[in-house]
């Protein structure tokens, strides 16, 4: 097997290749990769079956939210960034980049690599004998020989394929896409060579692996290993929860000035890749004949925690109320599955289990988020509300994320809008400065007993 290695030198135009790359998928991975790349003097056909996320890059709008994708869009040089609902027909593209989803089917969390498919499919309609196929998904370990490969094999007889995942941060995506090292695993040298030179227009850090299957590996591992150290950060707030103590102080004081790695704070882990690809770990190493106890159990814990949120509150509320709690109006603060940076993306978010659970049990359930728009609040379950307006005459409210403004919360608000018992469930602390004190509000905090 190959050794790891790193190429520093700055990014180099190449020569003598086709004129175009394609992107399939225009999300929030596909997309600002698209945009990087045609920023970078590469021109760029993007490919999305969705005609409203089409229609937005034509008027250069971005179609969610991330920073400074609008105006990276509007200062492209016309021509440079195309898009259509199929690949163009103005001959073979240098690359074709997969960007589609591959969720995980929500009653078995088997992987469904049905978009996967469909776009390999796509991606064999337009390339020729020298276009390098990326995908840049993320999939289960083997997915790339076993899967896509034999795809393109039906109609090239020596394709050229490399897995090369995204791993930023929604909120960073553009700065992350230029400054992260970037993974790269081939099928052979003659793919290794090409994404190489694609790759050097975006950054100066190309990591190379030895195998496809090494790359695959790698950004799984990389998200499970995220998920279990905030389930350990949560499984100290639950167990300080029982004990009587405050997981905030716990931890805090445990990293303070101790050089060992730091103990994660916590909070509902969330988003599209934390909540599915451990699953899609699992499942890798289940079909090698192991089971991984650790990387379960942190998911299992991790989705436990809006359960437990939930019924907190509706023991505190019950308590308090001196109205039944089918009377109740709740507030729940943060539709979007974090705060930090902000995003308005939804999947995996905790709103939704909030909702599952709340819905049919209290009179209102307004629901608020700074980005997430009114319809798709809606479709979560809520009543979509403005700050001011859902806190009124609340019973009680949960702030789900750690948005920054969620922190202009005030007391006086608090007590002039809400109806007694003021009852307050802030999962992340963001406003316990203003409320932790306050006469009249009875707040409480995650991993707080």
């Amino acid at each position: 097997m190959g050794e790891t290695w790193t190429i520093r030198r700055p990014p180099t135009r190449i020569t003598g290749m086709a004129e175009y790359v394609t992107v399939i998928g225009l999300g929030y991975v596909g997309l600002p990769l698209a945009v990087s790349l045609a920023g970078q003097g590469i021109r760029v056909a993007g490919v999305d079956a969705d005609p409203a996320i089409r229609d937005a890059v034509r008027e250069r709008q971005a179609p969610f939210f991330e920073p400074g994708l609008s105006e990276a869009l509007q200062r492209l040089p016309a021509g440079m960034l195309t898009v259509a609902e199929a690949p163009l027909s103005a001959g073979p593209p240098r690359a074709v980049i997969i960007c589609v989803g591959t969720p995980t089917d929500p009653e078995t969390l088997r992987p469904d690599l049905s978009h996967l498919r469909a776009a390999t499919e796509t991606a064999t309609a337009c390339m020729g004998d020298d276009t390098l196929v990326v995908v840049r998904s993320t999939v289960p370990v083997g997915t790339c020989r076993q899967f896509v490969l034999p795809v393109l094999r039906t109609k090239v007889a020596r394709p050229m394929l490399a897995f090369c995942p995204e791993r930023l941060i929604q909120g960073t995506a553009l700065a992350e896409t230029i400054s992260l090292p970037q993974i790269i695993g081939a099928l052979d040298e003659r793919s290794r060579t090409a994404a190489d030179a694609l790759h050097s227009s975006l950054t100066a850090r190309r990591v190379h692996v030895s195998s496809l299957e090494t790359a695959e590996m790698i950004k799984l591992v990389g998200n499970a290993h995220t998920d279990l150290i905030y389930g350990f950060g949560n499984e100290v707030a639950l167990m300080a929860t029982a004990l009587g103590l405050d997981a905030d102080e716990v931890i805090r004081s445990a990293n303070s000035d101790y050089p060992r790695p730091d103990i994660a704070s916590p909070g509902y882990v969330g988003g599209s890749c934390l909540t599915k690809d451990p699953y899609l770990l699992i499942h890798s190493a289940a079909s090698a004949g192991y089971s991984p106890p650790m990387v379960a159990a942190a998911r299992r814990l991790n989705e436990e925690v809006p359960t437990r949120i939930v019924e907190r509150f509706t023991q505190q509320l019950t308590r308090l109320s001196d109205r039944p709690f089918a009377e109740s109006k709740i507030l729940v603060c943060g539709m979007a599955y974090k705060g930090r940076p902000e995003t308005d993306d939804v999947r995996g978010a905790a709103s939704s289990t909030v909702a599952r659970l709340l819905g049919s049990e209290v009179k209102t359930l307004a629901g608020h988020d700074f980005l997430v728009r009114d319809h798709v609040v809606r479709q979560l379950g809520f009543e979509p509300t403005g700050l001011e307006d859902g806190l009124r005459d609340a019973d009680g409210a949960l702030l789900l994320v750690d948005h920054p403004r969620y922190r202009d919360i005030t007391a006086d608000q608090i007590r002039s809008l809400m109806r007694g018992p003021r009852l307050v469930l802030d999962m992340w602390g963001i406003a316990e400065d203003a409320l932790v004190d306050a006469d009249g509000i009875n707040y409480v905090r995650f991993g707080r007993g």
